[in-house]
C-alpha cells in the first residue's frame, strides 16, 4: 500500500493563527475562554482543551467579568463586542483577515445601498458562525441563501426588490462553482445595472478545490479527514467522491474498517481547512505501519 499525504490539506492560515494564539497564550496563563469552538475538528479541541482552552457560549457571557476571552477565526457580530465591553471582558480578536475585510465591505455595501431600498443576499450556511457575523454587519437584515431556488423563493414573496440593487456576497469557505450558479440566476432575476456581485471565497478554499480533485483522481482510495460539524469538510469532501467514488470520510483512526482498503491501493490522505497537518499525518503513520 502507497500512502500520500495532499500537500495542500491541513488548517487554513486563518484558523491556524487562532490556534497558534490559542496554544501561546495557554502557555503562559494556563486558562483561556473561546467563544464557539475554536475550529470544527473535536480531536484538536479535545487537545486544548487539555491545555486549558475553556469552549463557552453566549448565555456564560456574563459570567466573564474580568476574564479573557477569544474571537475565533469565523469573526463575530458587533453585538459580541458591545456585550464583552458590557461585562468588563477582556478580547483576543482572532477574527480571520480574510473575514474581517468581508465584514467591512459588507457594513459598507449596507449603509450605501439601505436608503434605496437595496439588499444585502449572502451564498452560506445559515446559522454558521461566520453567516451571523457577517449578517450582524446589517443589523440582521441581509439575506441569506444556500441555492439558486431560494433566491426565486425570496423574490416570489417580494423580500427581494428586483427593481432595487441587489449585493451578493458569499461565505468564504463556500463551493465557487455554487456560488457562480447563484451569481447566474440572480443576474437572471435581477437587471444586470441592479446587480452588485462580489468575490468574497477565500483563495486559499477556492484554490483548493482544483487541487483536491486533481489528488483524488490520482489514487485509488482517499480518506477525507474532517469533523462533522465543518461546513467546509462536507463540500470538500462530496468534491472528492465525486472525483474519486472510492472516498471515505473519517475522523480519527478509529473510523478506518479493516475492510475499507486494499494492500494495492495508492492511499491519499486530505481534509478540510479546519483539519490540523497532524491528523493527517497520524493517520499516515497507522497507514503505514498496517
Amino acid at each position: 500500500m502507497e500512502v500520500r499525504i495532499d500537500p495542500y490539506s491541513g488548517c487554513c492560515n486563518g484558523v491556524r493563527r487562532a490556534i497558534r494564539t490559542a496554544e501561546e497564550y495557554l502557555e503562559s496563563n494556563g486558562r483561556l475562554y473561546c467563544l464557539g469552538a475554536i475550529v470544527h475538528n473535536g480531536a484538536e479541541i479535545g487537545r486544548l482543551a487539555g491545555n486549558g482552552l475553556v469552549t463557552v457560549d453566549y448565555p456564560e457571557l456574563p459570567s466573564l467579568c474580568g476574564k479573557t476571552l477569544m474571537i475565533r477565526a469565523h469573526g463575530e457580530p458587533p453585538s459580541t463586542y458591545e456585550a464583552a465591553a458590557r461585562y468588563g471582558i477582556r478580547l483576543i480578536d482572532c477574527t480571520c483577515p480574510v473575514v474581517l475585510a468581508l465584514q467591512e465591505k459588507i457594513r459598507a455595501t449596507y449603509s450605501e445601498i439601505r436608503e434605496t431600498g437595496g439588499r444585502i443576499v449572502i451564498f452560506g450556511k445559515p446559522g454558521h458562525a461566520e453567516v451571523n457575523g457577517l449578517v450582524g454587519q446589517t443589523g440582521g437584515e441581509a439575506l441569506v441563501v444556500e441555492c439558486a431556488d431560494d433566491l426565486d423563493r425570496l423574490v416570489s414573496v417580494g423580500r427581494i426588490d428586483t427593481s432595487a440593487r441587489v449585493a451578493l456576497f458569499s461565505q468564504t469557505t463556500k463551493d465557487p462553482d455554487e456560488y457562480g450558479k447563484i451569481r447566474e440566476r440572480l443576474m437572471e432575476l435581477v437587471p444586470a445595472s441592479m446587480c452588485m456581485v462580489y468575490d468574497t471565497i477565500c483563495r486559499q478554499v477556492s484554490s483548493r478545490h482544483a487541487r483536491l480533485e486533481q489528488f483524488a483522481e490520482e489514487c485509488s482510495a482517499v480518506l477525507f479527514v474532517a469533523g462533522k460539524e465543518s461546513s467546509n469538510g462536507k463540500v470538500l469532501y462530496e468534491l472528492c467522491r465525486k472525483a474519486n467514488p472510492r472516498t471515505f470520510l473519517v475522523e480519527s483512526i478509529a473510523d478506518i474498517p479493516a475492510d475499507m482498503l486494499r494492500p494495492d491501493d495508492i492511499v491519499g490522505i486530505c481534509g478540510a481547512t479546519s483539519t490540523t497537518r497532524w491528523q493527517l499525518e497520524k493517520i499516515a503513520g497507522y497507514l503505514n505501519n498496517l
